[in-house]
Parts: structure tokens; C-alpha cells; sequence
């Protein structure tokens, strides 16, 4: 009997791969003898300063019905007033409400996008999210995905200055990035942001950027008065090809919600919204009801305020004690609640991201291998192999349950090097 083989296989990988391993030695969400340090998403509970958590909301009898593909009016309207107020009060053009598509999360965004590529060549650098890679390998063969290699030298960023020899060089129709970076914590901001939207523009070169870590923004040790984003940059919100993807998850600090949103040129929303119906139907009422609460102004200022307070107290103690036991952290770390350390200088084996992330775990300690954020669709020479000395280690979590992580590694540093 031939056994005929219709659903394939998905291995492991990435992020999932690392709590897998987790739980294989007793982790579990929430558990209290655990610190997750390899998390992806932020505190989510009360934070001083900040707006009380929300626990309740309303729901609209009209709210039990399908809603628009690209979101209800009120909510498209309260973000594009978002980015107007917060970047485009001096503007002539104004983010409206068809300028913004909203959807069930990050991953969704970006699939509605590229479902929305021509044959294009789209280019992106490592190290970046992983989950690119995954949305990427969907879409082989119609989108050629292009890696751009980077140096430790430039914190593996691109330079402003050379953004458009990337571009001219590789022959690229789109280029893909966060910003801020997961996991290098670089911020491309001012006058390089600003570089970056000309040269694509002036180059026919359309820009996905990532900026949902856009509110983690922090000056050397301080919290940074403001935050960052392309759309300050933008000369035509209709005719300047660039989308940026945001949402609640990050910023706001409510991941469960899965309320994203891209905005863009109107003619590139509809066709979202188009694809909507296509993938997932459009998103939650409830929950976009529940989130014009939210970007409330006042609300939403008190908010990132708090945020960019406390994480970057949570960044100190992070960079502090990691350097303290060796571990070199990007200087240039000014966004999201990611370090990128440099683990190289650790005692043998401790100094592979393998070893280090296994005997982390042993101690209780989730943290991410540098190799996980290397992206390529296949294995090739260009591969950076220096990610091996890389951890992403996350301060998300409360600070009383990231310094008792840091201890934790503290310990494991020190009886290597003893041995």
C-alpha cells in the first residue's frame, strides 16, 4: 500500500524551537521558578506612571457582525490621527483613515503585504526578525529575497550613506527592516531616517518598516523625549512608497490584543484590504473597539512615557550587570528591550550561543542564540557565522523577575570560571 503524503511536516524553529527546549525541562508561561529572558513580548501588567490597565470594555450590538476588511472607520481615523499628531503637525500631507489597514497581528500585516508583491527583488540585512524568514519562504519564487550582508563594525546596520549603493548594486524593488532593530536594538533616527526615505524614493525602491518597537527609544541611560518613526520623513503619505507596520503589542504593552495596523498610500490599503478577504475575513470589532481607548491622546502619551521610563532603568540594570561578567552590549542599544551581546569573551565552550543558551537553561534562564536572528532563506558563504557569540537577552519582564534572571546568569558566568 502506497501511503500518500498530504500534509508536510514544520519543523521547529527559531523562537519556537527555544521554548520547546524550555519546556523540556519544566517551563511553562508564567512559572514562577523560570525567567524568560528570551521573551518577545514586554510586561503587560500595571506600570508606574502608566494608564491602569484595561479590563473591561464595551461591545456594540453592531460589533457581533462582520466588520470592514481594513478595520472600522473610528479606529483607522484614530490612528492616522495618531501619526499626524505625534510626527505630521507641521505636514501639508495628512494621514487620513484610507491610509490605514488594520489587522490581527505583525505576521498578518506582513503576509497581506507581500501577498500584495509583484515579481519584485526585496532586500533585508541580518541580523532581523525571524519570523521574516518565514514569511519570506511562503512567497519563493515570486519574491526574490535578497540578503545584504552587515559588519559588527556598523552594530550590523546599513549606513545611511550607503543605502543607496545597496539598493543600486543588488537591483532591489523593495527593501524590508525593523526599527528599531530585534534584536541589535539599533535605531536608524534624524537625519539617517530621513536619508533612508530619500534615497529609496529617488531610487524607485518601496520600504516595509517594522516600527513596532517605535516608543522604546532611549538616549545613552535616559528615556528619550520622543519617539521614532519614518512617518516624520514622508513627503507625500499618497505618493511616497513606504509602509509602516505598528500596533498595540509592543508599545502599548498589549500583545493578547492582536491589533496591528499598516499604514501607507491608499492605493496600497485598499488592495489590503482586498487581500483581507482573501485570508483571514478582517479584524476583531471588539477588539477595535477596545482599542480607541487606548490611542486616546492623553491616554497614549501617559503610556509611552511611563514605558520608555521604566524600560530604560530595566536597560541599566541589564547592561550593567552583563558587563560586569563580560558580556560586551552594543553601545549603540537606543531602541526596543533587546541587548545583543557579544558573548565572545566568556570562557570556552560558554562562549558559543549554543552551550550558553543550554546551560542558561539549566538554570532556569530563557535566552535567544545569535544564530536564530541570521535569516537566510539558504544556507550559503555569505553566511555571517559571528552570530554564534551572540545572545539576545530581553528585559521585558518585571524588574524584580529580570534582576533574579541576571543573577542567575551571574552565577553560571562565574563557575565557568572557576573551572
Amino acid at each position: 500500500m502506497i501511503i500518500k503524503k498530504t500534509f508536510k511536516d514544520i519543523p521547529n524553529m527559531g523562537i519556537i524551537w527555544v521554548t520547546d527546549e524550555a519546556i523540556k525541562l519544566g517551563y511553562n508561561n508564567g512559572n514562577p521558578r523560570w525567567v524568560n529572558m528570551g521573551q518577545g513580548q514586554p510586561e503587560f501588567g500595571e506600570m508606574e506612571g502608566a494608564p491602569d490597565r484595561i479590563k473591561t470594555f464595551r461591545i456594540n450590538v453592531s460589533d457581533n457582525a462582520y466588520g470592514p476588511l481594513n478595520g472600522m472607520l473610528e479606529l483607522r481615523e484614530a490612528i492616522a490621527n495618531h501619526y499626524n499628531r505625534l510626527y505630521r503637525k507641521d505636514k501639508i500631507s495628512k494621514y487620513k483613515a484610507e491610509n490605514v489597514s488594520v489587522a490581527m497581528g505583525g505576521r498578518l500585516v506582513l503576509t497581506q503585504i507581500f501577498t500584495l508583491f509583484a515579481n519584485i527583488r526585496l532586500g533585508y540585512k541580518t541580523p532581523e526578525y525571524p519570523a521574516y524568514a518565514d514569511i519570506l519562504a511562503n512567497h519563493k519564487g515570486r519574491i526574490e529575497a535578497i540578503h545584504i550582508p552587515t559588519t559588527e563594525a556598523n552594530n550590523y546596520s546599513i549606513p545611511a550613506n550607503e543605502f543607496e549603493k545597496v539598493i543600486l548594486q543588488n537591483k532591489l524593488d523593495a527593501f524590508l527592516l525593523s526599527n528599531p532593530c530585534n534584536p541589535t536594538g539599533q535605531v536608524i533616527k534624524n537625519t539617517d531616517l530621513k536619508k533612508y526615505l530619500t534615497t529609496a524614493n529617488k531610487n524607485n525602491c518601496a520600504l516595509i518598516i517594522d516600527e513596532m518597537y517605535s516608543h522604546y527609544i532611549y538616549e545613552g541611560n535616559e528615556p528619550a523625549l520622543n519617539p521614532v518613526s519614518s512617518a516624520e520623513y514622508i513627503n507625500n503619505v499618497d505618493q511616497d512608497e513606504v509602509i509602516i507596520i505598528d500596533g498595540l503589542t509592543k508599545s502599548f504593552r498589549y500583545p493578547g490584543w492582536r491589533m496591528t495596523w499598516a499604514v501607507g498610500p491608499k492605493n496600497i490599503i485598499e488592495n489590503l484590504g482586498k487581500v483581507a478577504s482573501a485570508t483571514d475575513g478582517g479584524p476583531s470589532m471588539p477588539m477595535q473597539r477596545a482599542t480607541l481607548k487606548v490611542l486616546e491622546p492623553k491616554l497614549a502619551d501617559r503610556e509611552t512615557i511611563a514605558l520608555r521610563k521604566i524600560f530604560s532603568q530595566k536597560k541599566n540594570i541589564m547592561v550593567k550587570s552583563l558587563s560586569g561578567n563580560g558580556i560586551i552590549c552594543s553601545p549603540q542599544t537606543n531602541g526596543t528591550f533587546y541587548i545583543w551581546g557579544n558573548i565572545s569573551q566568556l570562557p570556552p565552550p560558554l562562549n558559543n550561543s549554543d552551550t550558553f543558551f543550554k546551560e542558561a537553561l539549566k538554570h532556569k534562564v530563557i535566552t535567544i542564540p545569535g544564530h536564530v536572528f541570521d535569516i537566510h532563506l539558504e544556507h550559503s558563504q555569505t553566511k555571517n557565522e559571528n552570530f554564534g557569540n551572540y545572545i539576545r537577552f530581553s528585559f521585558g519582564p518585571e524588574k524584580k523577575n529580570l534582576i533574579k534572571g541576571l543573577a542567575k546568569i551571574s552565577k553560571m558566568i562565574k563557575s565557568f570560571n572557576k573551572q
